[in-house]
């Protein structure tokens, strides 16, 4: 699997990483005090929570471009969704994708034909080459603080 990275993409071959991060969505408690130019931004530590999210991301490793998506949830459903509208906007043209994610249970090909229609769903497994990273080995964590620094 690490000759996906090893290697510049071949001609009509694109390489993204897929990642999904939760996030508490909250709000502050106490009025902010206004900022001055010669500190930091001053900040509460009490806050408010105002429920959850999942920020969804694929990282083109050939441009460095990344698509970010923020849904209520990570299903099935979603992730399909995701993938289906990157694909089509940015990379219809390309002739395979290796889409190198990790192994949960809602990033499969079977997420595909159970949430999108028959000929998409199709489309995109002929398209796209699934690359796995270790069971259990979290080391992509492309959508988690500081996995941005590319």
């Amino acid at each position: 699997m690490l000759a996906v990275y090893e290697q510049l993409a071949k001609p009509g071959q694109v390489r993204l990483c897929f990642d999904e991060r939760p996030c508490q969505l909250l709000d502050e408690v106490v009025t902010a005090l206004p900022h001055k130019p010669d500190r930091g931004v001053p900040e509460d530590n009490e806050y408010k929570r105002k429920g959850t999210c999942v920020v969804l991301l694929a990282y083109d490793l050939d441009t460095g471009q990344r698509y970010v998506q923020v849904r209520q949830q990570s299903t099935k459903a979603d992730y399909a969704q995701f993938i289906q509208d990157l694909i089509q906007i940015y990379y219809a043209k390309a002739e395979r994708i290796e889409l190198v994610q990790d192994n949960l249970n809602t990033h499969k090909y079977g997420s595909f034909y159970k949430h999108i229609p028959l000929a998409q769903a199709r489309a995109l497994n002929h398209k796209l080459s699934f690359q796995y990273t270790p069971k259990h080995g979290s080391w992509l964590n492309m959508a988690e603080p500081g996995g941005w620094s590319h």
